[in-house]
């Protein structure tokens, strides 16, 4: 965080959801950790957008609750929006990261007249069994050895890290499983993770079960604005890129960009890159 940030947080019921702003231009809403993803996206891109981070539940404090009914898709849908109508905002250029993709493109299903572009990145179209078994099959069969060993290694510690520190199992895993998430396979991403509060039974009930479940073809045709799809070659945390294949003539007005020097997080892994690609469509779209 830098000292001409904007910081606060929205009350939604005990939650507390942070929010981060920093930046001049366009409003660019990025829905999952605020912590998280301001130290992801580069100082540069905020020289061109406002950019607005905030937390969905599964990263907020103020409420320990297990109850999957305080966890649905249409609440932390109503956490948007209560959050982009309490800080003041018109319509935004919405940004969805992994698993985050589905809570933006939901929500422009929703609230089509709130949001003006949509920008989804490194995610698959959803988290079911098969897609997991393909992530398995992906990894082994296209994953260079020295990845494959050195993820092998980090795994082989996991179960004795978790012991040590449940409380943040899903922070440790994203952490261990670095050989999947990242080009640089040995890169340590703990320092991007400090201090973020994780609600495990938030994830376990959004990713395990929402998200394995989840048809995103259902009112697709409901998204008619210009929609960014960006995508790192070496992201081995999703399956392949083809499963996007029978999805992508629904949508009215998409680009579709692989990242290759990428993982799972090319705004942090390429972001030169990545800030001139995404500028770039929006100037193309007339958000800049």
């Amino acid at each position: 965080m830098n000292e001409n940030s904007i910081q606060g947080f929205v009350k939604s019921k005990e939650w507390n959801l942070q929010y981060i702003i920093e930046g001049q231009g366009p409003d660019v809403f990025v829905i999952g950790s605020a912590l998280y993803y301001d130290r992801t996206f580069s100082k540069e891109i905020r020289k061109h957008c406002r950019m607005i981070f905030v937390d969905h539940r599964g990263y907020a404090g103020g409420s320990s609750s297990t109850k999957k009914e305080d966890f649905s898709l249409d609440i932390i849908l109503e956490d948007m929006e209560l959050v982009r109508n309490e800080l003041g905002l018109g319509k935004i250029i919405l940004v969805g990261h992994s698993g985050h993709g589905y809570m933006a493109l939901e929500y422009a299903k929703k609230y089509p007249q709130n949001v003006s572009h949509l920008i989804l990145m490194c995610l698959t179209p959803d988290l079911s069994k098969k897609s997991h078994e393909l992530i398995q099959s992906h990894f082994q069969e296209t994953a260079s050895e020295d990845r494959k060993k050195y993820f092998e290694k980090r795994m082989s510690k996991l179960t004795e890290a978790i012991a040590k520190d449940p409380k943040n199992a899903f922070r440790i895993f994203n952490i261990f499983s670095g050989a999947k998430s990242w080009f640089d396979f040995k890169y340590d991403s703990d320092k991007l993770w400090e201090g973020i509060e994780v609600n495990t039974a938030m994830f376990d009930h959004v990713w395990g079960e929402v998200f394995r479940d989840i048809d995103i073809k259902i009112d697709l045709e409901k998204i008619k604005i210009p929609v960014y799809l960006a995508l790192g070659r070496y992201d081995y945390l999703m399956p392949p890129a083809y499963l996007w294949d029978p999805i992508l003539p629904l949508f009215a007005d998409l680009k579709i960009q692989f990242f290759e020097k990428s993982g799972h997080t090319p705004q942090l892994e390429e972001p030169e890159e990545f800030d001139s690609a995404v500028l770039s469509w929006l100037k193309e779209k007339k958000a800049l």
